[in-house]
């Protein structure tokens, strides 16, 4: 058992008969009253986030987790194949599981939380960017870039993307994970 002043991001918790990560936290100390910590968990069998509170010295349930690294072997349908790239021992996920599935390029490493008493993954987190190859998108007009404008792209792994108007196929470009959104040209 821990108190809320061991919550920190990324520490897995059971609450309401269910696993669920820390997101975000933020220990608040009013002027009157007590202490409280808010929180933004997310339920690592469903994916559905909710908001938190609870109050100073409230006792939490800590599930104990490792990280893995696993390799993106491919995709079949819904299910997601990875493998251990220390023991090449294979598991597939479903695609709720993952945060940005359309993003996940064949080949590249993630980190999966496994829960060390039932050995069943809790979640895969990726790279904070990765970087795609733009496989179609519109010319840019010419004399059009006094505004920040944007068009839409498709990336080799399929997913869209609004990029600036420069950006042509064959490009490059830098994707935030979190967000999806473009950060730079490589």
């Amino acid at each position: 058992m821990a108190s809320t002043s061991d919550i920190r991001n990324g520490l897995c918790i059971k609450y309401n008969h269910d696993i669920y990560k820390i997101i975000e936290f933020l220990h608040v100390k009013p002027g009157k009253g007590p202490a409280f910590v808010r929180t933004k968990l997310k339920s690592l069998t469903n994916g559905k986030v909710l908001d938190n509170t609870f109050s100073a010295g409230h006792k939490i349930d800590v599930v104990r987790v490792e990280t893995h690294t696993f390799q993106f072997l491919y995709a079949e349908g819904q299910d997601y194949h990875f493998m251990n790239t220390e023991s090449f021992e294979q598991i597939f996920l479903n695609k709720d599981v993952l945060d940005a599935p359309d993003l996940l390029k064949e080949g590249e490493n993630v980190m999966i939380q496994v829960n060390t008493e039932t050995d069943l993954p809790l979640s895969v987190d990726m790279a904070a960017s990765v970087i795609l190859e733009v496989t179609y998108t519109e010319p840019g007009v010419k004399g059009n870039t006094a505004t920040n404008a944007t068009k839409p792209a498709t990336v080799e792994t399929g997913a869209s993307v609004n990029v600036p108007l420069f950006i042509n196929e064959g490009d490059k470009i830098k994707i935030d994970t979190a967000s999806g959104k473009y950060m730079e040209r490589v």
